[in-house]
């Protein structure tokens, strides 16, 4: 029996041979002074079909913002296509798999705090015309409140904010924890 191959969804090869015609386009131009000239539709669609593929992983896969996730992807290959380099390697196909993968990593990050930022602001919800509703003339509990405060804040959170560590400014930098303040007295002193 022999095994089948799938075939590659993008073609290294072609993809190299389309990335070294666009930059030499973008050679000329730049000796004529003019900006680059916009990518060929054939390198705009591989940069679609590594962004959709890779977003198919396991570990991408379940995510609802993916079509963001996918996007940004492609945003980042078209802001940084200029800085691949085909003398220095021949397989843009990881080089730009490696752009969308970080761009895929990062939109996740700023999902994760986008959704902490949400639920301090559900758990923190205090403000009495959200509490509490008047039916019939009776004031009672706000339900939908209840149910946001009891049932969907995670247990832990989610994203857990980057705490900065304060640098020493100034005197600071000199400035010992250890040294006695003028007030204290020295037992070691031989004054009396």
């Amino acid at each position: 029996m022999t095994k089948k191959t799938k075939p590659h969804y993008v073609n290294n090869k072609e993809f190299l041979q389309a990335m070294i015609e666009w930059n030499e386009r973008c050679a000329i131009a730049k000796d004529k002074g003019e900006s680059n000239p916009p990518i060929t539709n054939y390198i705009g669609e591989c940069f679609l079909k590594i962004a959709n593929h890779l977003s198919y992983r396991p570990n991408f896969i379940n995510y609802t913002y993916r079509e963001e996730m996918i996007s940004d992807g492609i945003e980042n290959c078209l802001q940084y296509v200029h800085n691949f380099n085909p003398e220095k390697s021949n397989n843009p196909f990881a080089y730009f798999t490696q752009i969308i993968y970080y761009a895929f990593l990062r939109r996740i990050q700023k999902e994760k705090k986008q959704s902490h930022v949400k639920n301090k602001i559900i758990e923190n919800m205090n403000v009495d015309m959200f509490l509490t509703q008047e039916v019939n003339g009776e004031v009672s509990n706000n339900p939908y409140t209840e149910y946001l405060q009891k049932n969907y804040l995670p247990d832990e959170d989610v994203y857990k904010p980057k705490k900065k560590k304060d640098k020493p400014k100034g005197l600071e930098l000199f400035y010992d924890e250890d040294t006695t303040e003028e007030g204290d007295i020295n037992e070691n002193s031989t004054d009396n």
